[in-house]
């Protein structure tokens, strides 16, 4: 049950991945994206969007009204922006202010440019030359040592870890039905392929730490 001061959630991935990073206590109310209940525009939050963000109050139940006194957000940027701020020792944000710049463009070319693309591409068969524009945009934000957006976690990695996941599933689902195929069953022998894929991996690293003692 929440204390008075508590977070509520109603649900977003994004947001949840920030709070469970920061170890910040936090209720969630969750419902069907394509079927918001009425009470969700009418006592809660008029746009009806999510994420919304209850910060203090009484535990919410669905269908209640958060109170009116109690601090309130919507839109994702501006909650993740609110928590790294609310909450520093989560350190959702990197205490450089470089750093923290860079992760603050990251996600919004993650919700400019590469969010809309997938939703397109996968749910209204928009050209693929949008998702790959803003692949190519995301990978180039990308440091070139480090698996993290601007180096260590941060909230730039919430926004694009869902995105990426969904990304992932669709094409594990490709490649199942691919290989499910006799054609590939019989043209695809990963026992043999990869051998030689790890050797074309160690010949490119090789070269490029060539170019890098040359320079």
């Amino acid at each position: 049950m929440s204390e008075k001061g508590a977070i509520t959630l109603y649900y977003s991935e994004r947001v949840a991945l920030a709070l469970e990073e920061g170890h910040i206590p936090y209720d969630t109310i969750g419902f069907e994206l394509v079927d918001k209940p009425d009470w969700y525009k009418e006592k809660v939050y008029p746009p009806a969007k999510v994420p919304y963000l209850v910060c203090g109050g009484p535990k919410l139940q669905p269908g209640d009204a958060p109170p009116p006194d109690v601090p309130q957000l919507g839109e994702l940027l501006v909650i993740l922006e609110f928590l790294a701020d609310a909450f520093p020792s989560a350190r959702l944000l990197p205490p450089n202010p470089f750093l923290r710049a860079k992760a603050r463009l990251f996600c919004r070319a993650v919700e400019e440019k590469c969010y809309p693309a997938f939703r397109a591409v996968f749910f209204k068969q928009a050209p693929k030359e949008d998702l790959y524009a803003a692949v190519e945009h995301i990978q180039g934000l990308l440091p070139p040592d480090s698996g993290f957006a601007v180096g260590e976690w941060s909230t730039a990695d919430a926004v694009f870890l869902p995105v990426y996941l969904r990304w992932t599933t669709l094409m594990q689902r490709y490649l199942e039905e691919s290989m499910a195929r006799l054609s590939a069953k019989k043209t695809w022998d990963l026992a043999s392929v990869k051998p030689k894929l790890v050797r074309r991996l160690d010949f490119f690293l090789a070269q490029a730490q060539k170019g890098q003692q040359q320079d």
